[in-house]
């Protein structure tokens, strides 16, 4: 099979394991650079092309876009679907991941445990909308932040109103949500492949930080997860289309909470913590699911 990642970076863990990985299967492997991919949209030949060259002889593409070239290595992937090459997640659940607040509500349609999430535009309801959210101690997060960043606890009314108006003031797009303070600046990562979560880890913040992200100096360690939180994971990746997932959850006294579906999870943390070949299990997957144009979520926008 002829495998085409889609990386900006291949020096990136990631996508150094997913090119042993599919070499190591016998597959041939190429990464590309995403935002160097050009197209010719034409309903009687679409085409991709790389540096002059045709990009129409892979059977398969895992994408490793960034967030912040969603809209671009987006439309290169429609464009890879329109030709028939089988994608590891399509576009339209890529897009769906990023877009926080239409994933939570997606989730929240289908009965998945969520943080009780406010959103709103006008400075005149921040009062309204931090009551609604259970009051102080509260979250305030950016909708377009990645890695932690634009994340901000907020331990009194005050100061969260302060950060919100701050945050509308520069008319960026905000969630306010409870804070689960049980969770203990600590959160479970679940790795979705197919229908089965196939490893887990739980990342614990640093001292004195909630922010649980490794990039952020927290730390991974193996973690056995419930029943419900399994059923919780994969059933989320599935409400967002996603075949290969990250999907973290807080514990809470109500049962699992799921904070977001990642739909570009690292493998470096998770292979570390757990000993698991990861990046194996993901060409696997291809393997087993490969048909030329086989697109669940096509025409769905």
């Amino acid at each position: 099979m002829k495998i085409a990642i889609l990386s900006r970076d291949p020096k990136l863990y990631s996508t150094r394991r997913l090119v042993a990985a599919a070499r190591q299967r016998g597959h041939e492997v190429r990464v590309i650079d995403v935002l160097r991919c050009y197209m010719n949209i034409a309903s009687h030949r679409p085409s991709i092309h790389y540096k002059g060259e045709d990009l129409g002889d892979f059977d398969a593409v895992i994408p490793r876009i960034g967030a912040s070239v969603t809209f671009y290595g987006t439309a290169v992937l429609r464009q890879f679907e329109m030709i028939g090459v089988y994608p590891l997640n399509e576009s339209v659940a890529i897009v769906r991941a990023r877009d926080k607040l239409r994933s939570l509500q997606l989730l929240a349609r289908k009965g998945i445990g969520l943080p009780v999430t406010g959103f709103a535009d006008a400075p005149d309801d921040v009062q309204d909308l931090i009551k609604m959210v259970g009051g102080a101690p509260l979250v305030i997060k950016l909708l377009e932040g990645t890695q932690g960043i634009g994340v901000v606890l907020a331990e009194t009314e005050q100061a969260a109103a302060s950060v919100v108006e701050a945050f509308m003031g520069l008319r960026a797009n905000i969630l306010v949500q409870e804070y689960i303070q049980e969770a203990g600046g600590a959160d479970i990562r679940c790795f979705v492949i197919g229908d089965k979560v196939v490893a887990a880890m739980k990342r614990q913040a640093k001292p004195g930080e909630f922010r649980s992200n490794l990039h952020r100096g927290g730390t991974a360690s193996l973690v056995r997860i419930t029943p419900d939180e399994r059923s919780t994971a994969v059933r989320a990746a599935k409400i967002i289309g996603l075949n290969v997932a990250g999907v973290d959850i807080l514990r809470s006294k109500r049962g699992p909470l799921v904070m977001e579906v990642n739909s570009s999870p690292g493998l470096e943390g998770i292979e570390t913590a757990t000993g698991k070949d990861i990046a194996g299990m993901v060409i696997a997957l291809i393997e087993r699911n490969f048909a030329a144009g086989k697109t669940s979520t096509r025409g769905k926008g």
